[in-house]
C-alpha cells in the first residue's frame, strides 16, 4: 500500500527509522517535529519528503500538519509515534504540570491525529481506506512502578484507542493496529534522565540486548502494508521476548 505516510515525532529514533524505511518502499513521507528543526529538515531532504513543525497536543498545529501533508497526495498511513517520558518518579511525587504534559502529548495528540486521519481515509467521508499504526510501549503491560506510571498509563490508553478505533472504523476501510516496543536504543532514554538505560535493561531481556529503532520500523511498515490486510485491532509486542 504505498502512498502518503505521516509520522509524528519523526525526526529521530523510531520515527526517523520508519521514515527512511517508508521512503525506500515508495511512500511519500511527511515527518512531524517540535524542536528538532535542523534534524527533521535534513532527514526530509534525505528521503525526498517534507518536515512540518507541529505540537500534536495543540489542535491548530495538528490541522496545519495534516493540511501540509495533503499537498503530497491522498493520505494512506498515519504512524502515531510522537511521545514523551519524564524523569523517574513515584506517583506521589508527580506534579500536575508533568501529568498534563504527559497525557496531552501521548494521549490527546494521538486522538487528534487519528481523528484527522479518519476524516481523510474513511469511506464514510469519501476516502479510500488506510492504516493507522499507534506506538504504545511495553510499559503499558508492566506499569513501570517507581519510574513513570504516568507514561505507562498513557500508553495503556493508546492500547485502548487502538482496540476501540479499529472496531469503529474497520467497516469504513481503515485498519488500526499498535506496536508495543520494549527497550529500544533511542534518545528518549536520555530525555528521561537515563542515557544508559537501554543497555542496562536490555541485557535482561530473553534476547539479552536492547532493540534497534529499525526493528520497530520493520514492524510498523508490515502493519501498514497490504501484507497485513487482515490484521486490525492487533497489539504487536516487539520486546526481545519480555
Amino acid at each position: 500500500m504505498a502512498g502518503v505516510m505521516i509520522i509524528t515525532g519523526g525526526s529521530r529514533g523510531i520515527g526517523a527509522a520508519t521514515a527512511r524505511l517508508a521512503a525506500a518502499r515508495g511512500y511519500k513521507v511527511c515527518i512531524n517535529y517540535v524542536r528538532q528543526r535542523e534534524t527533521a529538515e535534513s532527514l526530509a531532504r534525505e528521503i525526498g519528503g517534507i518536515a512540518v513543525a507541529a505540537d500534536v497536543a495543540k489542535e491548530p498545529d495538528v490541522l496545519r500538519l495534516f493540511a501540509e501533508a495533503d499537498r503530497l497526495g491522498k493520505l494512506t498511513v498515519l504512524v502515531n509515534n510522537a511521545g514523551v517520558v519524564d524523569l523517574p518518579a513515584r506517583v506521589d511525587e508527580m506534579s500536575l504540570a508533568r501529568l498534563e504534559r504527559m497525557f496531552a502529548i501521548n494521549i490527546t495528540g494521538s486522538f487528534l491525529c487519528a481523528r484527522e486521519a479518519v476524516k481523510r481515509m474513511s469511506k464514510k467521508h469519501g476516502g479510500a481506506g488506510g492504516s493507522i499504526v499507534n506506538i504504545s510501549s511495553i510499559a503499558a503491560r508492566i506499569g513501570a512502578p517507581g519510574q513513570y506510571v504516568d507514561y505507562a498509563a498513557a500508553k495503556a490508553a493508546i492500547d485502548t484507542l487502538t482496540l476501540g478505533l479499529s472496531k469503529e472504523v474497520g467497516p469504513e476501510g481503515i485498519r488500526v493496529n499498535a506496536i508495543r516496543p520494549g527497550v529500544i536504543r533511542t534518545e528518549i532514554h536520555a530525555s528521561g534522565g537515563e542515557p544508559g538505560r537501554a543497555e542496562r535493561i536490555g541485557a535482561s531481556a530473553p534476547l539479552q540486548r536492547a532493540g534497534e529503532a529499525e526493528e520497530i520500523a520493520r514492524g510498523i511498515l508490515w502493519l501498514a502494508s497490504d501484507e497485513a490486510s487482515y490484521t486490525s485491532g492487533a497489539i504487536l509486542d516487539i520486546t526481545g521476548g519480555r
